[in-house]
């Protein structure tokens, strides 16, 4: 868009400009209005960090052990709000119930329900008769042997079962000791122990409906937790930007749906097929695409088929100027002209808005090249003997600049959805499409010249002649410019939300509100000391008691890594496990033998002992997070 005639411009344009002029660029960044969002990165340090903070807030409420309220916040999907208000409304019996725990999860870790007449017990699962001491009794009554139950945890952490593993008995739903089945599968297989901690560790992030892992490839390791309203964008410390929603790119003004379908249709073959259609016909015996090179609506196939161009059928090579011999399709088609006729606007449909949002894309891509001009730009004129020497003004106007370019090319990906399309055609009319399309159009229209105004205002290689008057100028334009972008991009943003998704009755979409400075950026959690130190693991109980007595039995919990499919896999980040604890300081002597897998005997494991000091001390199971 050329600017170099003035006089060019309309005056409503001008009066829009000065209306939005500002005097400072103090003002270039509009105050945001309403409540602003929290968003914080959840690192492989402060996840234990992170989700102690639920644990301690519902044990402390409710009263009870840590590894019971990890119980409860995993079948509400950490939701803390959502847990306090079943609380109030059906009450700590059923609450309870419903999520698998004892009513009496306060007293000690392991409840004996029914007092056994003799020293030994029957396995309900093996029936074989054994020792009290190796036998287990869960929170719900029911006793098995150890080697009955360790068989059993291990084939539900192999399935991935893990975070909520029930007990064996049959049609009960009550969920077994976590203590208990650390215990046990440690003592069997270590692996799959730690993978046990690791999955009850990264259930924050996994059952989390507020906390999703950042999308960077290669992964960064990061999550990001969200409090408010999911429909943002976010942008995590390695800086990565995305949509929390949908955990893809950054795509704000489209909803979610939208940008699913544009990019899908950018990256397979619909478009080309959208060309065979209107350029090409296939053949009737090999149905191979054929296309048109000559006036003769007698085309010949590479196969050596001959047919109609005009209806497709076979025919003979017989024909004269007027007709081919023995064939006539002189009758009109409806149908056939239709979808033709549909497939062409279609195309011309997606090529108009395809390539003005490729055009904005291909100018960001140049952001970095662009941003060292900028930079170079500065450094003369700061080293010149102008008496201007801030020039924070140009820094922000670029930043400005790419934002503006960025929302208005997903802003035509979103008018290719919103008008013309069969999206929305049972939510609005013919007639109501075209007084939105005008409306919406007429916004995307200024926004646009403001934007290339700003980017030639910027631009302006005012650092070979400086002349202050002319710099002062010069950032005049781009504060005004910059005021009069964010004021351009809040209205668009607000059409689309009020006047265009607001309408619709049958669907429902969501954009990401609109930010004066970007996407936030989100912050680390900030770790409590005492979390941090201690060496109270993942299944510790509400009240501390552990002491130093105990520490040789610490164990060290492993860094979060992200993992896909079932909870079986993940071994490999474990290879390197002892080499990095000693790195750390820490230690893992969780409570095994030498016994050879292939044959295990009974380990003579009492878990049913009496606890002296008022419960298991935390130390026993304790870790420290390796960084």
């Amino acid at each position: 868009m050329s600017d170099d005639d003035p006089g060019t411009e309309t005056s409503d344009y001008e009066e829009s400009v000065s209306e939005y002029c500002v005097d400072d660029e103090d003002d270039m960044f509009v105050p945001q209005s309403g409540n602003e969002v929290s968003h914080k990165v959840i690192t492989r340090a402060s996840l234990m960090a992170a989700q102690g903070e639920d644990l301690r807030k519902v044990a402390e409420m409710l009263g009870i052990k840590q590894q019971c309220a990890r119980t409860l916040l995993i079948y509400h999907r950490w939701d803390v709000e959502r847990l306090f208000g079943n609380l109030a409304e059906k009450g700590k019996e059923k609450l309870f119930v419903e999520a698998g725990l004892s009513l009496d999860t306060s007293s000690g870790p392991w409840i004996t329900m029914r007092q056994p007449s003799s020293d030994y017990i029957t396995c309900e699962t093996c029936f074989e008769e054994v020792p009290l001491g190796m036998a287990s009794t869960m929170d719900c009554g029911h006793s098995f042997c150890n080697d009955c139950w360790t068989q059993y945890f291990l084939v539900m952490i192999k399935e991935g079962q893990s975070r909520r593993i029930k007990c064996m008995q049959h049609n009960c739903n009550a969920i077994c000791d976590e203590d208990v089945v650390r215990q046990l599968v440690f003592a069997m297989d270590r692996d799959a122990g730690e993978r046990f901690e690791r999955f009850l560790l990264e259930s924050y992030i996994e059952d989390n409906s507020k906390v999703k892992w950042c999308p960077s490839a290669p992964h960064c390791g990061n999550a990001i937790r969200v409090e408010g309203d999911p429909y943002c964008e976010v942008e995590c410390i390695c800086g990565k930007q995305f949509c929390f929603n949908c955990a893809g790119e950054a795509h704000s003004p489209c909803s979610c749906l939208m940008w699913q379908l544009w990019d899908k249709k950018c990256k397979d073959e619909s478009e080309t097929v959208n060309w065979l259609t209107v350029h090409t016909k296939p053949c009737p015996k090999c149905h191979k695409p054929v296309e048109k090179n000559g006036g003769c609506n007698l085309v010949g196939c590479i196969c050596g088929q001959a047919f109609c161009w005009l209806c497709g059928a076979a025919t003979g090579r017989d024909h004269t100027w007027t007709s081919i011999e023995g064939h006539s399709c002189g009758r009109y088609k409806e149908d056939r002209e239709k979808v033709a006729a549909r497939a062409e606007r279609d195309l011309k449909r997606y090529i108009h808005y395809h390539s003005r949002w490729q055009a904005h894309m291909d100018s960001l891509k140049l952001e970095a090249k662009q941003r060292e001009v900028v930079q170079e730009k500065i450094a003369k004129l700061e080293a010149s003997e102008s008496l201007v020497k801030d020039y924070t003004w140009l820094t922000n106007g670029l930043q400005r600049l790419f934002r503006a370019r960025k929302a208005l090319s997903y802003s035509y990906a979103f008018a290719f959805f919103m008008f013309g399309n069969d999206l929305f055609r049972d939510d609005i009319t013919p007639q109501e499409n075209e007084i939105l399309q005008n409306l919406f159009e007429d916004q995307q229209q200024q926004l646009e010249g403001t934007v290339e105004r700003l980017s030639k205002a910027i631009e302006t290689p005012f650092e070979f002649n400086v002349d202050d008057n002319q710099v002062a100028e010069i950032r005049l334009q781009v504060i005004n410019f910059c005021t009069l972008t964010d004021t351009l991009c809040r209205k668009m943003y607000e059409c689309i939300e009020n006047e265009l998704l607001g309408r619709l009755q049958l669907t429902t979409h969501h954009i990401s509100k609109y930010s004066s400075r970007g996407v936030e950026k989100a912050s680390e959690i900030v770790q409590d000391h005492e979390t941090t130190a201690s060496p109270c693991p993942i299944g510790c109980n509400a009240s501390s008691q552990g002491s130093a007595d105990n520490s040789q039995n610490a164990g060290t919990l492993i860094g979060i890594e992200k993992h896909k499919g079932a909870e079986s896999g993940g071994t490999d980040q474990l290879a390197n496990f002892h080499e990095t604890a000693q790195k750390a300081g820490g230690s893992f002597h969780p409570a095994s033998d030498s016994t050879s897998h292939r044959k295990r005997p009974r380990h003579n494991i009492d878990l049913n002992l009496p606890v002296e000091d008022g419960g298991a001390k935390d130390s026993d199971f304790g870790g420290s997070m390796i960084r």
